[in-house]
């Protein structure tokens, strides 16, 4: 089994075909959407495949080291944020094939109107894990 990342962006893939922003769902949709997401991970964690999901907010910093002895430095908010990632779940495969039918079950989830949103989704392997 080989693992992979599947990352939701908030911006910068190409545009899904339901295309609403979350902030213009009903509840009714919010909650359709993380039911199908958490009705996922529970089927594929059946089957051994999940590893983990997480969600991120929208708001970050880049970060890095100051120097010997001297604070962190940082930058923020993000100054380009259309790659910036919204959450992800890592999955573990046995073939590639089958990392994609996932990704592709992922990817329509329900938005608004409750219809698919078929949103895109990075695939990636982690590096040196099989």
């Amino acid at each position: 089994m080989a693992k992979y990342l599947l990352f939701k962006h908030y911006r910068g893939a190409p545009e899904p075909p339901n295309n609403v922003p979350m902030s213009e769902w009903t509840p009714a949709e919010v909650d359709a959407h993380v039911q199908y997401m958490n009705d996922f991970a529970a089927r594929i964690e059946a089957t051994g495949e999940f590893v983990t999901s997480f969600a991120l907010s929208e708001s970050g910093a880049w970060v890095r080291s100051g120097g010997d002895g001297q604070p962190p430095v940082t930058e923020g908010p993000f100054p380009d944020d259309r790659d910036l990632v919204a959450g992800g779940m890592i999955i573990e495969a046995a073939t590639y094939e089958r990392a994609l039918e996932l990704a592709a079950e992922l990817s329509a989830a329900p938005g608004a109107g409750r219809e698919p949103i078929r949103e895109w989704l990075e695939l990636r392997h982690f590096y040196g894990a099989s």
